[in-house]
């Protein structure tokens, strides 16, 4: 295997000279996998429900080990799946797994510690608590932009929660998912934790079967399909899906700062990230500084030239044909239509390339706008006033992600008032998925439930409500038959209540 250095040597290579798929060195990749995995995980989820804090733990550290052990295979593997730049990787996938699996182990046996709740008075003589209990064998169905991060980050959370997992990761980043193969064999028992890869097949065979959660990140067509598919079960969801993430820059916003944090959140991964700037909406009084700024922005950051630019080692590949034809056509029909091309509008379909593309003067209606680009391409809509910037945002969908630019904190807070999104950032984009304390998530069509921290081991656990009676002294006054001093004392609670 070449290493990252010998790979990165020759930014030219093709990456159609990689074959397309990677045979697997195991029989994890069948439908009949999946249904034996699945007994065998059934038959072991009690064991692994009763495992304590510390033993959960204790899996989790060997987790670490395993990925650390992987880590030079793992850089090696993204950048020849779509040529993602290993400091990048390390950045925006392998920090944020380590983080969080950090962050659980820190906080797991508080997390797990039952949290006692008040008891009304006319429950006298009982308490009350909540447990986390996990939900037994779950299913984590992830995706290819960040196939290491968006596997792992809820994988850590299943296993922190006490379950069994089955995990199955995109095909179209087959080499990825090969060496995340080898990681979950180094780290589990396949009673505790299997990676099963395949087609789909593979993952319409996990979707019949009754896991006690389906943790999937994707397109919203195929989420549809995932809660469908739950609900014959009768099974909780998590749904990770995306949409068209704004980012605002109104008039009192540091043009120069806006430009360079939307462009770096645009282009990172190529434009293929489910929180990245879909579109910025800029006030027509900065429209012209803001171009600038952010020809200027990605000129410092990816090359002052085009060629520059797709010479880049720091410049990732669309990940298919079919991902770089879809997004070919929308700029080509962006500029069918009126738009202006400010930079880029280059495409190499021999290296899946597409230009870090800019385009103005478009309108809702152009087909760019109706649907998440997921590429390295960033139109540019102006407002005048917020009622009109709201209006657009609306009409867009609810965002997994609202980006909002400005040094005014009323403005902020108007904004917050008006939308609705997954989460929102102020003066940047992207970097609150670092923080694991705030939970992630979508809402609407861009996703159900979150994730990270906390909000993890919740998402994988059933809160069970647990009440001890004490002394049944109290109980009895309510028992039949009901005579006129058990009237007068439940008149007297309807009075309490008020």
């Amino acid at each position: 295997m070449a290493t990252v250095a010998e790979t990165l040597s020759s930014p030219a290579v093709s990456p159609r000279a990689q074959p397309q798929t990677i045979a697997s060195s195991h029989a994890l990749d069948t439908p009949e996998a999946v249904h034996r995995l699945f007994a065998l995980q059934q038959s072991h989820r009690w064991t692994m429900a009763r495992t304590t804090a510390e033993e959960r733990i204790q899996r989790l550290l060997k987790l670490r080990a395993a990925i650390h052990a992987h880590r030079s295979d793992l850089l090696t593997a993204v950048h020849q799946d779509f040529r993602k730049n290993p400091t990048e990787f390390e950045l925006t996938e392998l920090y944020i797994v380590l983080q969080e699996l950090q962050h659980t182990v820190t906080h797991l046996e508080e997390w797990l510690t039952p949290r006692p709740v008040r008891t009304p008075a006319v429950l006298f003589g009982t308490r009350s608590e909540l447990r986390l209990e996990p939900k037994g064998v779950v299913a984590i169905l992830s995706p290819w932009n960040y196939p290491f991060q968006l596997t792992f980050a809820p994988l850590i959370a299943a296993v922190a929660a006490g379950n069994c997992a089955i995990v199955r990761p995109s095909e179209k980043t087959a080499r990825t998912a090969h060496v995340m193969g080898r990681i979950v064999r180094d780290a589990f028992d396949e009673r505790e934790v299997a990676l099963v890869r395949g087609g789909r097949d593979v993952a319409d065979a996990m979707l019949d079967l009754p896991f006690g959660h389906f943790f999937f990140t994707g397109s919203p067509k195929i989420g549809k399909k995932v809660m469908a598919k739950a609900a014959e079960h009768l099974a909780s969801v998590t749904l990770e899906l995306g949409g068209k993430s704004p980012a605002i820059v109104d008039e009192t916003a540091d043009v120069k700062a806006a430009a360079e944090r939307i462009a770096w959140g645009k282009l990172v991964n190529a434009g293929q990230t489910c929180v990245a700037p879909d579109y910025a909406l800029v006030h027509e009084s900065l429209r012209d500084r803001f171009i600038d700024a952010l020809r200027a922005a990605i000129e410092r950051t990816w090359g002052r030239t085009e060629e520059a630019r797709r010479q880049s080692n720091d410049f990732a590949r669309m990940i298919d044909d079919a991902s770089f034809a879809r997004v070919k056509a929308l700029i080509e029909e962006a500029l069918a239509v009126g738009g202006r091309l400010e930079l880029g509008g280059q495409f190499d379909p021999e290296q899946r390339y597409i230009a870090p593309t800019v385009i103005s003067g478009l309108t809702p209606a152009a087909a760019i706008m109706k649907e998440e680009i997921f590429g390295p391409v960033l139109p540019v809509l102006t407002f005048r006033t917020l009622d009109e910037a709201v209006s657009l945002i609306h009409r867009l969908g609810k965002p997994l992600a609202l980006y909002l630019f400005s040094r005014k904190e009323k403005n902020v807070e108007a904004y917050l008032a008006h939308t609705t999104s997954g989460g929102v950032c102020v003066n940047n984009v992207m970097v609150q998925l670092s923080n694991p304390d705030l939970p992630f998530g979508g809402v609407g069509q861009s996703g159900m439930g979150s994730y990270h921290g906390e909000a993890g081991l919740r998402a994988f656990s059933h809160e069970r409500s647990v009440m001890r009676q004490g002394r049944p002294v109290s109980a009895r006054l309510f028992y039949p038959p009901y005579t006129s001093a058990k009237k007068r004392l439940v008149a007297l609670l309807m009075k309490l209540t008020g």
